[in-house]
């Protein structure tokens, strides 16, 4: 049978990257949260400055508080990984029977058989870096993080989190009657949240449709709900 006969089978898999993240955390905030402020100041001021004022004051504060919070996140991080990899450092000099065996019920949890188990187990204890590095990766599953992770995941959050609140705000900066502006706020937004929620999905390996219509849905709720609250209030 020639090689054209066979089915070629290719998988395809996706992870998806810090930066990805970073921009899915970042718009997925910034896109909702000034939409919802927005919209419910509509409902109870007559023009529009007062709502731009308050959502770019939203959006710095935002951008702010979302990049501190993905740089602190990062560091937590780094932190752990680096405790984490003393402490394994420390105990296969310690304790090195006990980390043997815990190797031991990693490659037992993958089926091995028990003589395959301890050729492997002296293989991998062998060489001191090799047994920390897979303690870290396939024990406690720990990458090493980039060294500039941090900033570059504040950076990346905060600016994602301004580009995505931006978007609802923009027709209250060109259209001076509230009603108007919110109106094309809600369906320029819903679009972008649909698009980004499309995209989102497509990055994540999640079905990209449903995830547009599940992003759209929770932005759309979100200022709905904050809009009637201030139509009640008012």
């Amino acid at each position: 049978m020639s090689h054209s006969d066979h089915s070629i089978h290719r998988e395809h898999h996706f992870t998806a990257s810090d930066a990805v993240r970073d921009i899915v955390i970042g718009m997925s905030d910034g896109l909702t949260v000034p939409f919802a402020l927005a919209a419910g100041l509509s409902s109870s001021v007559p023009g529009t400055n007062i709502v731009v004022i308050a959502g770019l004051a939203e959006i710095a504060a935002g951008s702010i508080a979302m990049g501190l919070g993905g740089y602190l996140a990062a560091r937590t991080e780094r932190e752990h990984y680096f405790n984490e990899l003393e402490r394994e450092k420390k105990e296969i000099i310690e304790v090195p029977e006990r980390e043997r065996e815990e190797v031991a019920e990693v490659l037992r949890g993958w089926g091995l058989q028990e003589t395959n188990v301890r050729l492997a187990v002296k293989e991998i204890s062998a060489d001191s870096d090799r047994w920390v590095d897979f303690m870290m990766k396939l024990e406690l599953g720990l990458e090493k993080p980039e060294p500039k992770r941090a900033r570059n995941s504040s950076l990346t959050i905060g600016i994602s989190y301004i580009v995505g609140g931006l978007i609802p705000l923009i027709p209250y900066m060109i259209i001076h009657r509230a009603v108007t502006a919110l109106l094309v706020s809600v369906v320029s937004t819903l679009i972008a949240l649909f698009i980004f929620g499309y995209v989102k999905g497509n990055f994540t390996g999640s079905k990209p449709l449903k995830s547009a219509v599940q992003t759209a849905l929770v932005g759309g709720i979100a200022a709905g709900i904050a809009y009637l609250v201030a139509k009640i209030i008012t």
